[in-house]
């Protein structure tokens, strides 16, 4: 029944939406890899320049401090942030947070896998935040700095004690290069390429405050560590990890593809031309939502809104009447709807969510081809919703 519904004339340019892996930079081909360090070992010279090269300029656009550690990894945000928590947590008692599901995916390795005696499991239903006021700063504290599969990130770093005792372990995975990090707070934070950057996947970026160095060459946890998180011998960091000659083989295809983002980065302003981005992208959203009324953000605050990963809920009053899995299948025939058109792909709310969309809005989409989107979004949602009722 599509065709009683007229379709909008203007499509995005770029249909590529999901959340990871995200979108390639605007202009991005193949052709930007053509200096890759192919055939060669990551330990030569000219593989070891390239890595050193990636954590530099990793540096320089974050405005990551001169003193702090910065490593590439195995297994993307979840290899740097399991290194993280197997290597440094059970030192003292901590407080960890979940509110979407990797931030519950780390309480889980933590009260299951780990198995910490003394811990704080702080958490809050999709769209909420837990309460930050309680959080215990002589303990370590684990987050997500943005709940990808939510829709709801921390405000800022204000409720991170300038005194704390303990270190603050912090995944960043969907916020670096999107949304101000206050180093000053932050001694683990942990990224990966194919999220705001829209490099490519399995590779992992590990940054260290000098006390999380600190307490990596005071504290030995009392659990086997695979060989990929051991970073410390004889009692000492080993500092070459730190200068790009990674744990294990890293991919230099991937590593001039995280280079060739980069180099985009600082084309377009650096952090404040990325943030900039950023922002026009979260406008285009945000005044569509502002005038339908059969959607809105499933974030409960506006303040606490990912500016990355836009998550949706559908509040139309008779879809909200139909049965639960009716209204599941509706929010799915809407993203399938615009896949087949091809017009915005992988923008399925997260397979644990609650029922709705979830619309990537990182740097590397325009904000021209958001704002093509929201007509068609209003096109799919009318016709899933015929369908329903005519079902």
């Amino acid at each position: 029944m599509n065709e009683t519904i007229v379709k909008p004339d203007l499509r995005p340019a770029r249909p590529d939406f999901s959340s990871g892996p995200c979108a390639k930079r605007p202009g991005y081909s193949l052709q930007a890899l053509e200096d890759a360090v192919l055939g060669r070992s990551h330990r030569s010279k000219p593989g070891k320049a390239k890595l050193a090269q990636a954590i530099d300029k990793t540096r320089a656009i974050l405005g990551v401090p001169d003193d702090y550690r910065i490593a590439i990894v195995p297994a993307s945000d979840t290899g740097a942030y399991e290194m993280a928590m197997w290597t440094m947590l059970g030192a003292r008692g901590v407080d960890i947070l979940g509110w979407e599901s990797f931030g519950k995916g780390w309480i889980t390795d933590a009260v299951k896998q780990l198995k910490l005696e003394d811990i704080r499991v702080m958490e809050a239903d999709y769209g909420e935040l837990p309460d930050l006021a309680a959080v215990d700063f002589t303990r370590d504290v684990a987050f997500t700095w943005n709940g990808t599969t939510s829709g709801v990130r921390v405000p800022n770093g204000d409720w991170i004690s300038p005194s704390r005792e303990g270190l603050t372990l912090c995944d960043a995975t969907s916020a670096a290069f999107a949304m101000p990090l206050p180093w000053d707070k932050l001694d683990v934070t942990t990224f990966s390429w194919q999220k705001v950057l829209g490099g490519e996947g399995a590779h992992g970026m590990l940054i260290l405050s000098p006390r999380a160095v600190e307490r990596l060459e005071s504290y030995t946890p009392p659990w086997p560590l695979p060989k990929i998180f051991r970073l410390t011998k004889a009692g000492k960091l080993i500092e070459g990890v730190f200068k790009g000659e990674t744990i294990n083989t890293p991919s230099l295809l991937a590593v001039e593809d995280y280079l060739d983002t980069l180099n985009w980065a600082e084309s377009v302003g650096g952090l404040d031309g990325l943030l900039g981005r950023v922002a026009d992208n979260n406008k285009a959203l945000d005044d569509w939502v502002a005038k339908t009324d059969w959607v809105a953000n499933l974030c409960v605050d506006p303040a606490n809104q990912s500016t990355t990963s836009v998550c949706l809920k559908i509040i139309d009053p008779q879809v909200l009447a139909m049965a639960d899995d009716t209204q599941a299948a509706l929010a799915k025939r809407i993203a399938a709807l615009l896949d087949e058109e091809s017009l915005a792909y992988d923008i399925g709310a997260y397979r644990d969510a609650p029922a709705g969309l979830r619309i990537w809005a990182g740097a590397t989409v325009d904000a021209a081809d958001l704002a093509a989107l929201t007509p068609w979004l209003d096109w799919a949602f009318e016709t899933a919703k015929m369908e329903a009722q005519n079902a």
